[in-house]
């Protein structure tokens, strides 16, 4: 399990530098369009890239760092043991969730590979590269979630 949470902080790293390079690119954009009326063919579409794998990268480490946002309101009122039975369930929706996309996902993006798709735009990226974030990055979020799961149950069943 340790493994899986250093894959788990490498990708939070990696998302991390990702959105300073997308920021750091739509900087440079702006200054290039507006102060030099010389816009870049590359900026946008590379900043878009950046964005789709550093919110898929992170993703799994938010879950495991508490970070998602959740509506507790309800769930507080509920007694410690019921709060952490709904944890578990919670984590089964976002489990099953996720096999659903990762499957889905994976499909369009095994596609994509195979036909040789593009961006369409001037740099003409394989658009299988944006799209392999997908299943990637719910793939990981489908681990951590069993693995919320789990230790939902645990901290249940140490309680009664």
């Amino acid at each position: 399990m340790a493994q899986f949470q250093a894959i788990l902080r490498a990708g939070a790293w990696a998302a991390a530098t990702l959105f300073v390079a997308s920021g750091a690119m739509l900087t440079f954009e702006v200054i290039a369009r507006y102060f030099f009326t010389k816009p870049t063919i590359w900026a946008a579409e590379l900043s878009q890239l950046c964005l789709i794998w550093g919110c898929m990268l992170a993703m799994p480490w938010l879950l495991a760092a508490g970070r998602h946002i959740q509506v507790d309101a309800i769930a507080r009122l509920l007694p410690a043991k019921g709060q952490r039975l709904l944890q578990a369930f919670v984590m089964m929706v976002i489990a099953l969730f996720s096999v659903v996309v990762a499957w889905y996902g994976f499909e369009i993006f095994f596609d994509s590979f195979q036909r040789g798709r593009t961006t369409g735009s001037m740099l003409n990226i394989p658009i299988w590269i944006s799209e392999l974030s997908i299943p990637v990055g719910f793939f990981l979020l489908f681990i951590q979630s069993v693995t919320e799961f789990f230790s939902s149950c645990r901290s249940s069943d140490s309680t009664q």
